[in-house]
C-alpha cells in the first residue's frame, strides 16, 4: 500500500492494513475461536442441557456428574467436532471482517467524526462482521445443539454422521439455516458487546492504569491488559446474549419441534429463559472471551501487527 496523502484509518496502526493484514486477522480469529470454543465443550454440553431440561439438570457440577454417569466421559465432549469447525469459521469472519469494517466505517466517517463517535464505529463494525460470521456458523451450531441435547441413543454423536442425519431430516430440523435468526439475535448483540466493551476497557486501562504510551510497555503487559479486558467484556456478553442462547438450545429439543419462539418462551417462562444456565455461561463466556482476545492478540503481536485497541 502506498502512503496516503490524506487521513486513512488503515494507516493508524504499527503496520498498514492491507489485504495481507486482514488475511492474518482472519487466521488469528480461526485460532482464537476454534480452540477456545472446542476446549469449553464440557461446559457447553452442561449449559445446553440445563437450558432444555432444568428439572433434571440443576447445576454445573450435578449436570456434569449426571452426564458422565449416564454416558461416560464421552458424554461431556459431545459436539466437539461441529463446535471446532463452526467456531473456527465464525472466528475467521468475526475478527477479520471486524478489522475490515472498522477501517471502512472510519474512512467513511472521516477523522473528526471517527474520533468523536468511536463506540459507534466499534458497534457497527462488529455487528456487520457477525452477520457474515453467523451464516458460516449456523449449520454447525444446529448440529452441535442437536448432538448435545438429544437423549442418549436417539441421534448420532459422530460429526459426519450427525451432519448426514441433519441433512436427511432437514424438513423437520430446518437445516442448515433454520436457527439463523435466533443465532443472529444471540450473536450480534454478544459480538457488539464483546468488541465495544473490550475496546473501551482496553482504552480505560491505558488511560488510567498504564498511562505511558502503549508501545513503551512490553508484550507481556499488553497481553495481560488484553486478557483482563476480554474477560470483563465476556461477562457483559454472557448476560446480554443469554436469553437468545436459551432459545437456540430450546429449538434443538425434540419436544419443541415446530413450535414458534413465542410459544417456547411462554411455556418455559421468561425468567427461566433469561436465567437458567446463566451462571455457567458467565464462567464459560468470561473465560472464553478472555482467552480468545489473548490468543488473537498474541498472534497479531507475533506477526508484528501489534495488539488491539488502546490507541
Amino acid at each position: 500500500m502506498s502512503t496516503p496523502t490524506k487521513w486513512d484509518a488503515r494507516y493508524l496502526g504499527p503496520v498498514p492494513h492491507d489485504a495481507s493484514y486482514y488475511a492474518k486477522c482472519m487466521l488469528g480469529g480461526v485460532l482464537a475461536c476454534g480452540i477456545t470454543h472446542a476446549g469449553m465443550t464440557p461446559l457447553d454440553v452442561a449449559k445446553c442441557n440445563m437450558q432444555v431440561d432444568p428439572v433434571k439438570y440443576k447445576g454445573l457440577g450435578p449436570t456434569l456428574k449426571t452426564l458422565v454417569a449416564e454416558e461416560g466421559s464421552k458424554g461431556i465432549w459431545k459436539g466437539f467436532g461441529p463446535t471446532f469447525v463452526g467456531y473456527s469459521l465464525q472466528g475467521m469472519f468475526k475478527y477479520g471482517l471486524y478489522e475490515f469494517f472498522k477501517d471502512a466505517y472510519m474512512n467513511l466517517a472521516g477523522e473528526e467524526i471517527s474520533a468523536t463517535y468511536k463506540p459507534l464505529i466499534w458497534l457497527a463494525g462488529s455487528a456487520s462482521a457477525e452477520v457474515f460470521a453467523d451464516v458460516a456458523l449456523c449449520p454447525f451450531e444446529m448440529t452441535k445443539v442437536k448432538i448435545q441435547t438429544s437423549p442418549t441413543g436417539t441421534f448420532p454423536i459422530a460429526f459426519g454422521q450427525a451432519l448426514k442425519q441433519m441433512s436427511a431430516t432437514k424438513v423437520e430440523t430446518r437445516f442448515p439455516f433454520g436457527s439463523l435468526v435466533p443465532l443472529w439475535s444471540r450473536q450480534i448483540p454478544y459480538t457488539m458487546a464483546k468488541f465495544s466493551f473490550f475496546e473501551k476497557i482496553v482504552e480505560l486501562f491505558y488511560a488510567n492504569v498504564f498511562t505511558e504510551p502503549k508501545e513503551t510497555y512490553g508484550k507481556g503487559t499488553q497481553l495481560g491488559v488484553t486478557f483482563a479486558s476480554g474477560y470483563l467484556a465476556g461477562v457483559v456478553c454472557a448476560v446480554v446474549s443469554h436469553p437468545a442462547d436459551s432459545i437456540v438450545s430450546q429449538l434443538g429439543k425434540a419436544s419443541n419441534k415446530g413450535k414458534s419462539v413465542g410459544t417456547i418462551v411462554s411455556e418455559v417462562g421468561l425468567l427461566n429463559v433469561a436465567t437458567k444456565g446463566l451462571g455457567t455461561r458467565v464462567i464459560m463466556i468470561g473465560t472464553l472471551t478472555g482467552f480468545q482476545w489473548w490468543i488473537y492478540d498474541s498472534f497479531k503481536s507475533a506477526m508484528g501487527m501489534g495488539t488491539t485497541g488502546g490507541k
